[in-house]
């Protein structure tokens, strides 16, 4: 019998390297800058077509390579930063693995120019697929330039399984936005097919984090900071008024590097106690700086998730050191008198005060409009009701029941009992619910959920058919645009200007023209601001998947009637009637019921 253990070739165990360390194109982007920003550099740049599966491209300023250290970087388990086993526990550089350039040429096509100050000239390395194609000498400037040219060319299940290039790029940025982050001294770009996306100067980390965030991040960013023998705190946290639901901005890094950690948010959310809305986070950017002995940084592949020696009291140290922030932001600023100021007193003891005087008529008598009764007579004999109850039951009949012989018409639903086209009784309760009796009992309607129903199948249509409806602006809107949201926005263009937007932008903002005809000129800016903002949101999942569903449903929640609004009765019948008639009246969009029914007997239980 043959032996079955055999060892994998170089080529193939490279690649499944790569499948732990190079999971998407921002796998690239992180392992490149993280390297020129250990190579010393004070500029990078970062070159991406295609959300990164055509090119990948990082320019450094940095120290370069010389001619044998370009070759070995591509070698496995090469690296500068590791000479002992030991040295693993004191790391204070990014990358350290020597796995991340021959995982990148195991699955992509690389070339790499790189010179360091002392040589005259540089070395150019060409790999595809970790074969060397040519090595030679050329001219470059000082630092290096490293091009990933077709991204998993040779593991097409990889390239197959990436997301749309939105959903890519997204990643990219939020890699980018986490380094760039760490280090506001070093001037960083961003490029995507050649648009401009970042920008960054040298700067301090509050202007850093404006500039990443947006203008109006930092003005609400309170400082924090705390220092002793175990940990070192220091960074900003949002005002509790700017909290947000989903786009909330949450950083935490330690040692110049970027974590998850679930237990210290929740230390950060305690101290926050009852000062947010409900379901709302606020921003922070958190920094760390600890005895790199004291953390493991290998407990998930990423290395975003980060084990401490000392969790319970860094904890602690976190979440008192944030209320003290809050506290210094909350405290009223103290009473104080300067000198020669007189306090004005109007109390005079020497005047004599007069107690005021009660004035009542001591002949009113409140029993003479309306006298007692004198229970210890008879009380008169009731009036007399006469009804004429053959005359009422004549009117309710011919009111209520249709004419014999006629058979009311029935819609075709999906719930399970009948809605008679006859025109119904129907109230409103509680400026929120549509009731109307049923011969089963009583049925409530809600009357957003409803309306958004009815619109949105009335919107999807008209995007269909691409008759949708625009309305011109007399005066353009502006709204201010994130950096972050504009390759998104370049990304769903097309659909938003199908569904009534017409915009261009202007520096940092958005000058809309023209918005759906539904939604008025303050509704359209937010329902705007919303799509963009959930979309960037998503997660693995493709942005232009169902886009249309979505854009439609964000649209009609705004437009729609609002619990709290009171309508006629002719309202209530048209959002009757159009709910009856569209295809799926049990439930919204988003799955969430429409129609609930009190049975009769439900009824009477309670009597």
């Amino acid at each position: 019998m043959s032996d079955i253990i055999h060892l994998l070739p170089d080529s193939i165990a490279n690649q499944i390297a790569a499948g732990e360390v190079i999971q998407r194109p921002a796998s690239v982007v992180k392992e490149l800058v993280e390297n020129a920003i250990d190579a010393g550099a004070l500029r990078i740049q970062v070159i991406v077509k295609d959300a990164g599966r055509t090119l990948i491209q990082v320019i450094d300023d940095g120290k370069g390579m010389s001619e044998t250290d370009a070759r070995l970087a591509f070698e496995r388990h090469a690296t500068s930063k590791i000479r002992q086993a030991e040295d693993l526990f004191s790391l204070r550089t990014m990358g350290f693995r020597g796995e991340a350039l021959p995982s990148i040429v195991a699955v992509a096509q690389v070339e790499m120019k790189t010179r360091r100050a002392e040589d005259e000239l540089g070395t150019f390395i060409a790999i595809s697929g970790s074969q060397l194609q040519e090595q030679s000498h050329v001219s470059a400037a000082v630092g290096t330039d490293i091009a990933v040219r077709n991204l998993f060319f040779n593991v097409p299940a990889r390239r197959k399984f990436l997301k749309a290039n939105a959903t890519e790029l997204r990643q990219i940025m939020v890699c980018f936005q986490r380094i760039a982050l760490v280090y506001p001294d070093i001037a960083f770009e961003l490029y995507h097919n050649d648009v401009v996306i970042y920008s960054l100067k040298p700067s301090n980390l509050r202007q850093r984090i404006d500039a990443l965030m947006g203008k109006k991040t930092g003005a609400h960013l309170l400082e924090l900071k705390e220092e002793n023998e175990m940990v070192k705190i220091h960074g900003f946290v949002g005002t509790p008024e700017t909290a947000k639901k989903k786009e909330a901005q949450t950083f935490f890094f330690v040692n110049g590097r970027y974590m998850n950690h679930s237990y210290f948010h929740k230390a950060v959310m305690q101290a926050y106690d009852r000062m947010l809305p409900a379901d709302t986070r606020p921003n922070y950017f958190i920094y760390f700086d600890v005895d790199p002995a004291t953390i493991d940084v290998n407990v998930h592949p990423t290395k975003t998730e980060i084990k401490f020696e000392n969790e319970n009291y860094i904890w602690s140290i976190l979440q008192a050191t944030v209320k003290e922030t809050l506290g210094k932001f909350n405290i009223l600023p103290p009473m104080s008198f300067e000198p020669g100021m007189q306090i004005i007193n109007d109390f005079v003891p020497s005047e004599d005060f007069a107690e005021p005087q009660l004035h009542a008529n001591p002949n009113y008598n409140p029993f003479e409009a309306h006298p007692v009764r004198d229970f210890a007579k008879p009380a008169s004999a009731p009036k007399k009701i006469t009804q004429d109850w053959e005359k009422l039951y004549s009117a309710f009949e011919s009111e209520v029941l249709p004419d014999e012989g006629v058979e009311p018409q029935r819609l075709t639903q999906q719930l399970q009992f009948d809605i008679p086209v006859l025109k119904p009784k129907m109230f409103q309760f509680q400026k929120k619910y549509i009731v109307t009796p049923m011969e089963s009992g009583l049925m409530f309607i809600d009357q957003h959920r409803a309306h958004v129903r009815v619109l949105y199948e009335r919107n999807m249509k008209m995007m269909t058919e691409k008759t949708t409806r625009s309305q011109a602006l007399l005066f353009p809107e502006r709204m201010e645009l994130n950096p972050s949201l504009l390759p998104l926005l370049h990304c769903l263009n097309d659909d938003l200007k199908a569904v009534g937007y017409v915009f261009e932008e202007a520096g940092e903002e958005l000058e809309i023209s023209a918005i759906p005809a539904e939604l008025s000129p303050s509704s359209a800016l937010e329902v705007l601001s919303k799509i963009l903002n959930e979309e960037m949101n998503l997660d693995a999942e493709d942005i232009k998947s169902d886009i249309h569903d979505r854009i439609a449903l964000a649209m009609v929640k705004s437009a729609a009637v609002k619990a709290g609004a009171e309508l006629s009765e002719n309202e209530m019948e048209e959002i009757y009637n159009a709910l009856f008639a569209s295809e799926n009246n049990a439930y919204t969009p988003d799955g969430k019921a429409i129609v609930a029914m009190v049975s009769t007997d439900e009824i009477e239980k309670r009597f």
